[in-house]
């Protein structure tokens, strides 16, 4: 999973510890210091999620099955920015993997529509919505969205 936003390594933490493999990037030296303080299970890595590659120690692009913005990342990023972070998020998952992001939903603020388009953009498709992170469904009047978007998996190689 890559914990696209981490701050100070609450969620990244939490999935380290129930055994998934985690890396959390995020832009601020000092959340990411109290993330590095609460544990080395986690690979922290400093980056700005609009312009990030994240790399394994040999060079290599890493690609993941899960990529997660919780915790309003999406509202947090420098406004113009969201694009390319979302298209950046998408590049770094497998054939079927998921981007999952939650935050809420405020006049004059990145809206979740913009957010769809800009995930159709990066060749993501909407899987499922819900209006809190314990997956109450969600409807319009909604004032928060977790949204569960999925790269298509790889097509199957032709058999001849």
């Amino acid at each position: 999973v890559l914990d696209a936003g981490c701050g100070t390594g609450r969620v990244a933490i939490e999935l380290a510890r129930r055994g998934i493999r985690t890396v959390g990037v995020d832009l601020d030296p000092e959340m990411l210091a109290a993330a590095r303080a609460k544990t080395n299970e986690v690979r922290w890595i400093r980056d700005d999620l609009a312009t990030m590659q994240v790399t394994r120690r040999n060079g290599e692009p890493m690609v993941f099955h899960v990529v997660v913005a919780a915790g309003n990342v999406m509202i947090f990023l420098e406004p113009g920015t969201e694009a390319a972070a979302v298209q950046r998020m998408a590049e770094h998952l497998v054939p079927g993997g998921l981007l999952i992001a939650g935050f809420q939903l405020l006049p004059d603020r990145y809206s979740l529509r913009r957010y769809d388009q800009d995930c159709a953009a990066a060749g993501l498709e909407l899987y499922e919505r819900f209006a809190t992170w314990s997956r109450d469904p969600w409807s319009i009047a909604a004032r928060y969205a977790v949204s569960v978007h999925r790269r298509p998996p790889a097509a199957p190689a032709e058999v001849s």
